[in-house]
């Protein structure tokens, strides 16, 4: 942080600090990130997703939430988005094992923008509900998980409207040593799932060139609960693929190639294959994600500016293939469905970078996406054997191209005040197919957003933030031409006539990070417009599925407070935490007002860690969550929520960590010590009961 006159800051600073660290001491925060933490919380880790280029999360102008590869790999996830939870800010939902949503301040799926090293994962049929698109990215492969709380639609263009959640990948590093320089292998066995996890990779190169790959395997079989029983089906496997290279191609420039491959080959829907609340049978017999993968291929360039005025060009080229086939059967049917779907996204971003005087720093570029979706769906009777063809999915052949141009920019004023602001232009060409029962139809909406945020040193090691910002989502390929049956007992017609959906947000908070402390508390209020949601027509169908379409409707108001501090008085011991607190309403078009879909209760974690000796460390930390009964009709009406609310629950739960010498690290998780019976709100299977996880990793550097 930049120099504060001592005289005007000091009982500014001190006040702060004090009532800060009080408050959090009471237990309204306590952390998330702390190096070799389960738990802590650490505001200088470096991070790129804020402003698109390296600073730490102390001086980022926005709230920002950071986990390093090691933070994500000591929760031992079953998927990525499970090591956001509980975190500052974020939520998990899951409907089923092998998947899972991060909700950010109300926001989830398409709501949410996802990056996978700079580049879009969401694509065309991006679900705005909890989607299982995140959980198709290795969570044994992450170097950071960055997530920027609130709207950057600035930055990243359509869906930034909750936030931005970016996966970044380990990357090798040319050096002077040659050949082999790193094995790494991790194997990882857990009990309430009978978990079976490994992974290897091998890194090398010498002084112009690096490269790496890896293989990760995931099997796990039916969920215990906390009262012991095993839910069946719950049991999926997953598999993983990835290599990169970089080549180091001299003054100042570099090349990078990657490709990523992950696979599960036969993933069951839990909450359609066990009734639910309100049930007595499941809705559906068959219900498996047959199969679910993701296909990335990248290749980023950077080097020095080819021009007087810009310090650093960065290019990159993308394509991603997202596989979601679906093989489906109704309860007390003989039809079952065989869907096939490929979303494939093809992308290029160009970014400037420059700077003035030392003073400002402005990030300019470009965006292009073409995204091409290919459907089809078949019906089996299972009694003959006969297969005929119906209508799919989404009308095959559908498109969604975006092109976006932005600028952003920080300017310091003095030492203790930054500014920072961006313009973004972005336009859609939507083609939707036609089909048998719908039109086809093409959409051009475009649309211009912005942003602004102080940065304000209010003393050594304190500052206060504030941000107002639109976000925006153009209606894609899922709102516009999702036909036939849904979960939920739903079935789904086309609506041509949709609006873009935005949101208009403002926060402020303080960020501490003095002496033994570190910490922030943020509070939001946000304006979600022209919501995109399913609504019943008011029609049913032969087989008694309520006939539903996605349409603009109604207003909600998001808001809530987001806190978490970490206390480091010396290296033996530290103390950390978290709490969120989210309240959505959502203004109804006839008029009157009900609670907002899927808000999470208040929750949070909290947490003590020790280090007796200088090769152990013992965490003990609780997770926990409040009761939520305040339901929209839609949540009353959902089949994974108790109808009467979501009770609220803690769980105690340990992790030990050994480094028994040079490369060899041991760890044991403890999960639910008390195995007690809950169910996150919102998911659609109870959480693991009682869970000992323990893990091996062996890094050999020759």
């Amino acid at each position: 942080m930049r120099g504060t006159p001592p005289g005007r800051a000091r009982r500014v600073f001190a006040c702060a600090r004090t009532c800060l660290g009080t408050l959090l001491c009471a237990g309204l925060a306590l952390a998330d990130n702390a190096p070799d933490a389960g738990g802590g919380y650490a505001l200088d880790t470096v991070q790129v997703t804020g402003s698109r280029r390296l600073e730490t999360v102390f001086d980022a102008s926005s709230a920002v939430t950071v986990l390093t590869g090691d933070q994500v790999r000591q929760a031992m996830p079953q998927t990525l988005p499970e090591a956001l939870r509980a975190r500052t800010g974020t939520y998990f939902q899951q409907t089923t094992p092998g998947q899972g949503t991060v909700i950010l301040r109300g926001l989830k799926g398409s709501q949410v923008l996802h990056l996978v090293d700079g580049m879009r994962l969401n694509n065309a049929f991006f679900r705005s509900a909890p989607n299982q698109y995140l959980a198709l990215v290795d969570p044994y492969n992450v170097a950071a998980l960055e997530v920027i709380r609130g709207p950057s639609s600035t930055l990243y263009g359509g869906d930034a409207m909750g936030g931005v959640v970016q996966v970044l990948t380990p990357e090798p590093v040319p050096g002077e040593a040659s050949g082999v320089t790193a094995v790494e292998s991790l194997a990882l066995a857990g009990t309430a799932d009978q978990a079976r996890v490994g992974r290897f990779s091998v890194t090398g190169g010498g002084p112009r060139i690096a490269a790496s790959t890896g293989f990760t395997y995931q099997e796990y079989g039916h969920r215990k609960t906390g009262d012991g029983d095993r839910v069946v089906p719950s049991d999926y496997r997953s598999r993983a693929y990835d290599a990169k290279g970089v080549a180091d191609l001299g003054q100042g420039a570099d090349l990078m190639l990657s490709a990523q491959y992950s696979e599960q080959p036969n993933t069951p829907r839990v909450d359609e294959l066990v009734p639910g609340f309100g049930q007595t049978e499941p809705a559906s017999e068959e219900f498996a994600f047959h199969p679910n993968s993701r296909r990335f291929y990248h290749a980023r360039l950077r080097m020095p500016g080819p021009v007087r005025g810009i310090d650093r060009l960065t290019v990159h080229a993308a394509r991603q293939v997202i596989v979601d086939d679906r093989r489906t059967r109704d309860t007390g049917s003989t039809d079952r469905n065989l869907e096939d779907n490929e979303s494939d996204l093809r992308g290029i971003t160009l970014q400037a970078d420059s700077s003035v005087a030392d003073t400002v720093q402005i990030s300019w570029g470009l965006e292009y996406y073409t995204d091409e979706i290919t459907s089809r769906r078949r019906v089996e009777d299972t009694r003959t054997g006969e297969v005929r063809r119906v209508a799919s999915r989404f009308p095959d052949g559908s498109s969604l191209d975006s092109t976006a141009l932005f600028v952003a920019g920080d300017a310091w004023i003095g030492d203790v005040l930054r500014v920072s602001g961006g313009l973004r232009y972005s336009r859609f060409d939507i083609d939707i197919e036609a089909t048998d029962s719908a039109p086809g139809t093409a959409l051009e909406p475009d649309d211009v957003t912005g942003n602004i945020g102080l940065w304000i040193g209010l003393g050594p090691g304190l500052a206060l933030v504030t941000n107002a910002g639109r976000g925006f989502r153009p209606p894609n390929i899922f709102d516009l031409g999702t036909l036939g049956p849904r979960p939920g007992n739903r079935f789904n017609v086309a609506n041509d006539d949709l609006d873009p959906e935005s949101v208009y947000s403002v926060d402020a908070g303080l960020k501490l990070d003095h002496g033994p402390w570190q910490a922030e508390a943020f509070a939001y209020y946000s304006r979600y417009e022209d919501r995109i949601e399913s609504v019943p027509t008011g029609e049913v169908t032969a087989d008694g599925r309520i006939v539903v379409r996605s349409e603009n409707i109604g207003e909600v108001t998001l808001y809530g407070l987001e806190t978490g501090a970490r206390y480091v008085p010396n290296e033996r011991w530290e103390a950390y935490g978290v709490l969120n607190w989210t309240r959505g309403e959502d203004d109804l078009p006839g008029g009157g007002d009900q609670p907002a879909d899927r808000i999470p209760p208040l929750n949070g974690r909290a947490g003590l860690l020790v280090r007796p000796w200088p090769d152990v460390e013992v965490d003990g930390f609780a997770l926990f969550a409040a009761e939520q009964d305040r339901l929209s009709d839609r949540d009353a009406g959902d089949p994974r929520i108790d109808p009467d609310g979501t009770p609220g629950w803690a769980t105690w739960n340990l992790r030990t960590a050994w480094r028994a010498r040079a490369g060899l690290e041991l760890e044991l998780l403890l999960e639910n010590l008390l195995d007690k019976r809950y169910r996150e709100h919102g998911s659609g299977i109870d959480a693991r009961g009682f869970n000992g996880v323990l893990s091996v990793r062996w890094n050999l550097q020759p």
